[in-house]
């Protein structure tokens, strides 16, 4: 049987003749008929609007205004290519008309995913920069063994240098390289004693990645700076998107990697191949340590510009879904009635 289905919108006079005039023709052009309220969606709401009466008849479609004569042949023209795709007994046309009979738990899996996605990524950027904030927490408190399992798991996640990190309980909220140029602060030489152990590049690596810190200058969170300031703002426009009712468009691409991209790619890659001992770089990229206040400003732009461009996209795929499954729904709810 051929399945109309109706978007509508409550106390609507023109959604109310509609329907009524759907019910006029069922004797002529049998369906069911799957009512979708409008409302029941923001990305329903935002695609029809007001334009509300509208009927989709297999793959046609009318907007309002329209008349019981319209709806007519429409309702016929459908019906007929319904017939005609029975009659060729398609197995793919099959599966779909069983598919659309039924409902399964990956069926409610993907729908409730659908309209619970935002608050899921929310959830789970707030536990990966949360968690490793905890890990100064268990050492501050005598409990190394958690604190241990924090550092360990996020190790590979991160570089976790203890002059690009933030302290919790310290003296200071981070210690930069002397090389940083920072005035008024501890370098991260001064507060550790680490920088005996000369390399390419100043300090050794190994021995600032495995610092954690002590009850003088700290305890670092096992996520450095820029991560830090990533995921934040990855979480705070999550939050902010979610506030304003999923409604802001899609970042455009080229935004994203200018404005997102650009600041960060500038800043990380100086940084990184001023560092590196090539013969005659030195006179081309002079030597440069990037400052904490840099480090976490092109973090957090990257991380709001990356959210600003992927979730408002990932939005409109998760409407889509939204779409299909209520419309399934209202038309199964229509065979139990």
């Amino acid at each position: 049987m051929l399945t109309v289905t109706l978007y509508f919108r409550k106390n609507d006079r023109n959604s109310a003749i509609a329907k009524a005039d759907l019910q006029a023709l069922h004797a002529k052009y049998p369906h069911r008929l799957a009512e979708v309220d409008v409302d029941s969606d923001p990305a329903l709401q935002k695609k029809y609007g007001e334009n509300v009466p509208v009927v989709e008849a297999g793959p046609y479609r009318l907007n309002f205004p329209f008349d019981k004569q319209k709806l007519g042949m429409t309702l016929g023209a459908a019906s007929d290519r319904r017939g005609q795709l029975d009659r060729l007994g398609a197995e793919d046309h099959h599966k779909r008309v069983r598919r659309g009979q039924s409902v399964n738990a990956s069926d409610r899996a993907m729908y409730w995913f659908s309209r619970h996605y935002l608050a899921v990524l929310n959830g789970i950027i707030l536990l990966y920069v949360g968690i490793p904030m905890l890990a100064p927490v268990f050492m501050k408190v005598g409990a190394p063994i958690p604190a241990a399992v924090i550092y360990t798991i996020y190790k590979p996640l991160c570089h976790q240098f203890g002059f690009r990190s933030f302290y919790l309980f310290g003296e200071q909220s981070y210690y930069p390289l002397k090389e940083a140029g920072m005035q008024g602060v501890i370098t991260f030489e001064e507060a550790t004693g680490i920088g005996n152990q000369r390399d390419a590049i100043g300090v050794s690596r190994l021995a600032a990645r495995e610092f954690i810190g002590n009850d003088v200058v700290g305890y670092k969170i096992a996520l450095c700076e820029r991560d830090v300031a990533i995921y934040g703002a990855i979480f705070l426009f999550g939050i902010l998107y979610a506030l304003t009712g999923r409604k802001l468009k899609p970042l455009h691409w080229a935004l994203w990697i200018v404005i997102g991209m650009g600041p960060i790619g500038l800043d990380g890659f100086s940084q990184l191949f001023s560092q590196i001992e090539w013969s005659g770089l030195a006179n081309i990229l002079p030597y440069r340590e990037s400052t904490p206040f840099i480090r976490v400003l092109t973090g957090a732009i990257f991380g709001f510009m990356t959210a600003w461009f992927a979730y408002p996209n990932m939005e409109e795929s998760m409407a889509d879904t939204r779409q299909f499954f209520i419309k399934k729904f209202a038309a199964l709810r229509q065979d139990r009635a």
